[in-house]
């Protein structure tokens, strides 16, 4: 089979890496790529938004199955026109995609089909969201409406960041387009986890659990980012919470996604929070997480690419995933500065060394080729990844591959996975 991936993340050089071992396999593409995505797959200059140019691109090269990473082309439609046309493709349709680029649609779901959430109002104009603020209290988050690149969430712990929040929203500055709804809602407490499942739309099949870490520095401190890190499998996820999390999450929102008439295939990532035995659900994604991805298909023991090609061809129902019984940890290395202003172009050290550590992948994220240097190119750059027989172990080992890589500036939070050491 000819396979061509979409994006340029960390993400994407995990599905290339796990796609790429599949005897199924001839040719992996991936469009646009990066220098590490390179070293295994053919890069393709073509942006996750040029849909024309992807499907030509598809059609000339005779691609069996086209597996799409980032949020942006699914909420563009890229599924149904590659449908129309024929061709095989893993994701959700633009209707279904709506669970992500909307979060007014998808907490409106949540309400409709008795998904445990936290209460919210919707708003456009910012007196009345300050009304809601000032009735509900702090600490309170705010969320843009559309898609910000897993930055539209501001937590405010005080009535002035709240305030501010939802006037830098609503008057455009803050997220443009994205902001120009705002949902308000409650603050739950807890601990968060990553519940990711594929779907036909009917049929569901959990993936491993997993925990991200969204805020930028050690001790869940400071703004949120897209992402610091991941573990699995995460404790957090007890057998009881999983089937809670089946039934009440997935399952409701699955049926009530086909009964709207907007059938959900492809992979449904939930963002919970888990207090005690209670499980509400935080938000919905409309792919696998960055980087929760990586330490899941590095757990992954199934050859990849016959579930992927189920979930296209809409029926799961003969598919099992096995996974290994190791855990894995992601630590990702960022620019000095994000999420806020980072430099790009820093020559980085040590790539090398770091791939020879066993059971180490470092994937690419952010990253540029200049003359013979692997540069800096984004906020996220890399993701270095280890699988252990122990959480701690894989912990040492990713740490292990951090300490082997440097450039200027570099930033990666030091307590990745300590919560699962906690239980």
């Amino acid at each position: 089979m000819k396979i061509l991936v979409i994006g340029s993340g960390g993400r994407e050089h995990a599905l290339v890496w796990k796609i790429a071992q599949s005897p199924l396999v001839k040719k992996v593409y991936c469009a646009p790529g990066n220098p590490g995505i390179g070293q295994l797959a053919e890069n393709v200059a073509i942006g996750v938004d040029d849909l024309p140019g992807l499907l030509a691109f598809a059609r000339r090269e005779n691609v069996d199955l086209t597996v799409v990473g980032p949020e942006l082309p699914l909420s563009l439609g890229i599924v149904d026109l590659f449908e129309e046309y024929g061709l095989k493709i893993f994701g959700a349709r633009r209707n279904a995609a709506l669970i992500e680029a909307s979060k007014a649609f998808s907490k409106d779901l949540m309400k409709k089909y008795h998904v445990p959430t936290a209460a919210y109002e919707v708003f456009t104009a910012v007196e009345p969201a300050i009304a809601f603020i000032d009735r509900l209290g702090v600490p309170i988050v705010i969320k843009a409406d559309g898609l910000a690149a897993g930055k539209g969430v501001i937590i405010a712990q005080t009535r002035d960041e709240a305030v501010e929040a939802v006037t830098d929203m609503l008057s455009g500055n803050a997220f443009g387009e994205a902001g120009s709804r705002v949902v308000v809602e409650e603050f739950l407490k807890g601990e968060e986890a990553s519940f990711l499942a594929f779907t036909d739309g009917k049929n569901i099949i959990p993936l491993a659990s997993a925990q991200d870490h969204k805020a930028v520095f050690d001790g869940d401190t400071g703004p949120n980012t897209g992402g610091m890190g991941a573990y699995s499998p995460a404790p957090v996820v007890t057998p009881a919470i999983h089937e809670k999390a089946m039934a009440e999450v997935m399952r409701r929102t699955v049926d009530g996604m086909a009964a709207e008439g907007r059938p959900y295939r492809g992979v449904l990532y939930a963002g919970l929070m888990i207090d005690g035995d209670q499980v509400k659900t935080l938000e919905f994604n409309a792919r696998f997480g960055d980087p929760e991805c990586q330490p899941l298909l590095m757990r992954m023991k199934s050859d990849i690419v016959p579930i992927l090609l189920a979930v296209a061809e809409g029926d799961i129902s003969r598919v099992a995933i096995e996974w290994h019984d190791q855990a894995a940890v992601c630590v990702v290395m960022a620019s000095g500065g994000y999420p806020a202003e980072y430099r790009k172009g820093d020559a980085i050290q040590g790539l090398d060394a770091a791939a020879r550590i066993p059971d180490v992948m470092v994937f690419h994220a952010g990253t540029a080729v200049r003359g013979e240097e692997t540069v800096t190119s984004g906020g996220r750059v890399l993701g270095v990844t280890a699988l252990g027989g122990t959480v701690r172990e894989a912990i040492d080992r990713a740490y292990q591959g951090v300490a082997a890589i440097s450039w200027d500036g570099v930033h990666f939070r030091k307590d990745i996975g300590s919560k699962a050491l906690n239980r």
